[in-house]
């Protein structure tokens, strides 16, 4: 089963495409990427350039479904409106491409992943690099994120 997995941003989106062997079990990490919207763009602009993005990689990866990291509650009402903005764009962007969508907590990531719900980002990220193998490479927070969550909707649906 293949996945594409999504940590929700509008300057910066996390995408990971992951696949679990159905008889070994194995969870293999295909690709993954940070990708960056430019800040001087409008904010359609820049909608529109994530979902042709998502399209894209739907296209070429060919995920048969989507795990998505829920919103949480932010104290800038402005960024935690664009941020469910763009949710909605994902949503919708993964839904045309055919995907069956599950969402998951950060809590439930963090639980699944970090192996209890106050896991600190350091943590999910070692226990990420730890689950899976991952290629050499610099990577940005918000990538390792697509990718617990990954590792989040293999945790929970055995397929």
């Amino acid at each position: 089963m293949r996945i594409l997995s999504i940590d929700p941003g509008y300057e910066r989106l996390g995408l990971a495409i992951l696949e679990k062997d159905r008889k070994t079990g194995k969870e293999t990490w295909i690709y993954s990427e940070t990708f960056k919207t430019p800040s001087v763009d409008e904010f359609v602009d820049r909608l529109h350039a994530i979902g042709t993005h998502v399209a894209q990689i739907i296209d070429i990866y060919k995920p048969e479904k989507c795990a998505i990291e829920n919103l949480f509650l932010s104290n800038n009402q402005k960024t935690a409106m664009r941020v469910a903005e763009t949710r909605g764009a994902l949503l919708l962007t993964a839904m045309q491409g055919g995907l069956e969508v599950h969402e998951f907590t950060p809590l439930q990531i963090k639980t699944a992943v970090g192996g209890h719900g106050k896991a600190d980002k350091k943590s999910v990220i070692d226990m990420t690099q730890k689950l899976i193998q991952i290629p050499a490479g610099k990577r940005l927070d918000d990538e390792y994120d697509a990718i617990a969550c990954g590792l989040t909707f293999f945790a929970y649906y055995r397929p």
